[in-house]
C-alpha cells in the first residue's frame, strides 16, 4: 500500500470537493444504463457512487426509490418507512428526491424533526422499536449515506422490517427493478412535488434523537460512567451524530466534551487519509490525527464515521486502537458484565476479523459464530438473542440490551464508543491496557491487509473456488489445518478463500468495485511470519485463479 505524502496532514483547499458543482451534476447528469459503471449496483451497504462519475444521480434515486416501493408492495410491508440522512453533500438532494417518490406511492413516511441528520443506528432502533410485538403493519427504513466514503460520494441503503442491512435476495431484486426502470426511461415511476409530499397526511415527523437517547440506559451502564467522573472526548467527524452527543451527556450527567462540532460537506476539518483522500474513517490513524493528538486530555476518547455506524477508540495508553483489538476487549468485558444475557448465546464475527476474538471467546467458554463479510449475516441471531455481540474488523459492531433482547440489527457507533467509557470506569483501566493484558495471556497478534491485481475473470474464479483447488498443504512452514470457501458459522459461501494454521490465517476476497483482490492475514508468530504468509498467499491465489 503506497502511503500518500499528505496522509495524516490537514486537508488543503486544493483537494476539497466543489459542492455546487457536485449538486448540479446530481440533477443535470443522466446515467446511461448501457454503461456498467452507471447502473444501480447494491454492494454490502447499498448503492454508492458520485454524481461526477454519473453513478449517483437523481435518476438513480428515482429508480431505486420506486423499486423499493414495488418491493414493499410485493412483500406486503405497509407500515411506516423511517428515513434518515447523513452529512454528505449528496444526501440532502437524494433525500428530497426519495421523499417525492415514496410519498407519491402512498408510503407512510417518518421524517426527522427539522430534517435533522439521522444516524444509521437511530433508524435501525426506530424500526425495531416500532415493530416490537407487531405481526402486521411492519415498518422498514432507508438511510441515505455512503458511510465513511469521501465527500463527493453519495449512498442509499435499505433496511427491511428486521432493522438490519438488506440481504442479497432483497438487494438483487431492487437493483434489477431499478435498472429496468432506468432502461425504460423511468416509465411507471410515480412522483409528486416535494412541498406537496410534506403536506400529505401520510408524512409524519419522528423524534429520532430523543427516542434513541432515552433508551441508551438499557444497553450501557451509564450510571457507573457518571459516578466515576471520567473525562470523555468525542469527535463526531462532522457526521450525522454530531448533535446527539451533548444531549447524551446532559441526560446522563457525563463529563463529555465534543471536540469538533463542525458540519461542512467539504469535510475540510479532516486530516487526510492514507491515499491522499478525505475519508471519515474512525479506524484510520491518518484520518484520526486530531483526536489522537488530544488523547492525554481525556481518560477515554472516541469517534464515529459519517452515519455513526462505526466506532474508533483512542486511549491514553496506546492511542488509536486497531478495531480488532477493541472488539476483543469489548467481548472480554461484556461476557463478564452482562448477567442478563443467555450464557448459551454466541459471539458473531466475520471471517476476516482477528483470531484473538476466537481466543477470548474460548477463554470464557462461549461459542463463536463465524460468517462471511457483511453485517446482514448477524441480523437473525441478534433478533432471536442467539448472538449477544457481533462485530467486524472494519470497526462495525452492536450488541444486545442488558436484558438480552435486541438493541439494533445494524452497526451502531454510539454503543461500542460508550462501552469504552463503561469499561474504563468499571475496571479503572482503559481498553488499551486491557488488550495488553490479553496479549500477555493469549499471544500477540500481528494483522495486515494487502491488495493484488486481478482481472474480472480472475475475480469471478476467486469467488467460486472450492477447497479441492488448493494443492498446498503448508503456509509459511506451518501445516494448513483448514481450507475454507464456506463460513464455519452458517455455511454460507465466503466468495473467496480462507486458509488456517495453528499460528495464523490468510483470507482472499475479490473487490466489488475494483480489479483487485484483497488478502487479509494474521499471525501469532511475529511480523516476519506475517510477511511470509502474505507473499505465499498471493502465490497460492494466483495459481488457483490463473
Amino acid at each position: 500500500m503506497d502511503i500518500s505524502n499528505a496522509a495524516g496532514k490537514p486537508a488543503t483547499d486544493s483537494i476539497l470537493v466543489n459542492v455546487p458543482r457536485l449538486i448540479t451534476a446530481y440533477y443535470a447528469e443522466k446515467p446511461d444504463p448501457a454503461i456498467p459503471a452507471q447502473r444501480v449496483a447494491f454492494g454490502t451497504s447499498g448503492h454508492r457512487g458520485s454524481s461526477f462519475t454519473c453513478s449517483f444521480n437523481e435518476w438513480h434515486i428515482l429508480a431505486i426509490s420506486q423499486a423499493i416501493c414495488l418491493y414493499r408492495k410485493q412483500q406486503k410491508t405497509d407500515g411506516p418507512l423511517f428515513l434518515g440522512i447523513d452529512t454528505h453533500a449528496l444526501s440532502m438532494p437524494a433525500y428530497t428526491t426519495a421523499i417525492e417518490v415514496l410519498a407519491a406511492n402512498g408510503v407512510e413516511l417518518m421524517l426527522a424533526n427539522d430534517d435533522e441528520y439521522t444516524p444509521t443506528p437511530a433508524v435501525s432502533h426506530a424500526i425495531l422499536t416500532y415493530n416490537r410485538n407487531r405481526k402486521s403493519g411492519l415498518a422498514d427504513g432507508i438511510v441515505i449515506t455512503p458511510s465513511h466514503n469521501p465527500p463527493e460520494d453519495g449512498g442509499f441503503k435499505y433496511n427491511p422490517p428486521n432493522g438490519g442491512p438488506a440481504g442479497t435476495e432483497i438487494t438483487k431484486w431492487v437493483e434489477a427493478k431499478a435498472n429496468e426502470l432506468l432502461e425504460n426511461q423511468l416509465k411507471g415511476m410515480n412522483r409528486i412535488a416535494y412541498e406537496r409530499a410534506l403536506k400529505l397526511g401520510s408524512t409524519h415527523r419522528h423524534d429520532y434523537l430523543n427516542s434513541y437517547i432515552k433508551d441508551l440506559g438499557n444497553v450501557i451502564n451509564l450510571d457507573i460512567i457518571r459516578d466515576s467522573k471520567i473525562r470523555i472526548g468525542v469527535d463526531p467527524l462532522g457526521g450525522a451524530g454530531v448533535h446527539y452527543w451533548e444531549p447524551i451527556a446532559e441526560k446522563y450527567g457525563l463529563d463529555l466534551t465534543v471536540v469538533n462540532k463542525a458540519v461542512d460537506p467539504t469535510f475540510r476539518f479532516m486530516s487526510v487519509d492514507w491515499d491522499g483522500k478525505i475519508r471519515m474513517d474512525p479506524s484510520s490513524p491518518y484520518a484520526m490525527q486530531q483526536l489522537i493528538g488530544m488523547k492525554d486530555r481525556y481518560d477515554i476518547s472516541m469517534a464515529c464515521d459519517t452515519d455513526h455506524d462505526r466506532h474508533g477508540i483512542v486511549t491514553k495508553s496506546v492511542g488509536l486502537m486497531p478495531p480488532n483489538h477493541y472488539l476483543s476487549v469489548a467481548i472480554f468485558f461484556l461476557l463478564q458484565h452482562r448477567s442478563g444475557w443467555n450464557p448459551n448465546s454466541a459471539v458473531g464475527k466475520t471471517l476476516v476479523s482477528s483470531q484473538m476474538i476466537d481466543r477470548v471467546t474460548g477463554k470464557l467458554n462461549r461459542r463463536l459464530y463465524e460468517t462471511p463479510v457483511g453485517f446482514k449475516w448477524f441480523v437473525d441471531g441478534l433478533m432471536d438473542g442467539s448472538l449477544c455481540f457481533v462485530g467486524e474488523e472494519s470497526a462495525g459492531a452492536t450488541f444486545l440490551r442488558k436484558d438480552g433482547t435486541v438493541w439494533t440489527t445494524d452497526k451502531d457507533g454510539f454503543i461500542p464508543s460508550l462501552l469504552a467509557a463503561e469499561i474504563t470506569a468499571t475496571l479503572q483501566k482503559d481498553p488499551g491496557e486491557i488488550y495488553q493484558d490479553l496479549e500477555n495471556e493469549l499471544g500477540v497478534s500481528v494483522y495486515d491487509r494487502v491488495e493484488a491485481k486481478a482481472s474480472p475473470e480472475q475475480k469471478a474464479k476467486l469467488g467460486k473456488l472450492s477447497p479441492g483447488q488448493i494443492l498446498q498443504n503448508t503456509l509459511a512452514g506451518d501445516k494448513i489445518t483448514s481450507i475454507l470457501t464456506n463460513a464455519p458459522g452458517n455455511g454460507a459461501p465466503i466468495g473467496g478463500l480462507k486458509l488456517v494454521t495453528d499460528k495464523g490465517w490468510i483470507a482472499a476476497r475479490p473487490s466489488g468495485t475494483e480489479d483487485i483482490y484483497k488478502i487479509y492475514a494474521e499471525s501469532f508468530n511475529g511480523r516476519d511470519h506475517l510477511d511470509k504468509m502474505l507473499v505465499e498467499a498471493e502465490g497460492i491465489v494466483s495459481s488457483a485463479i490463473k
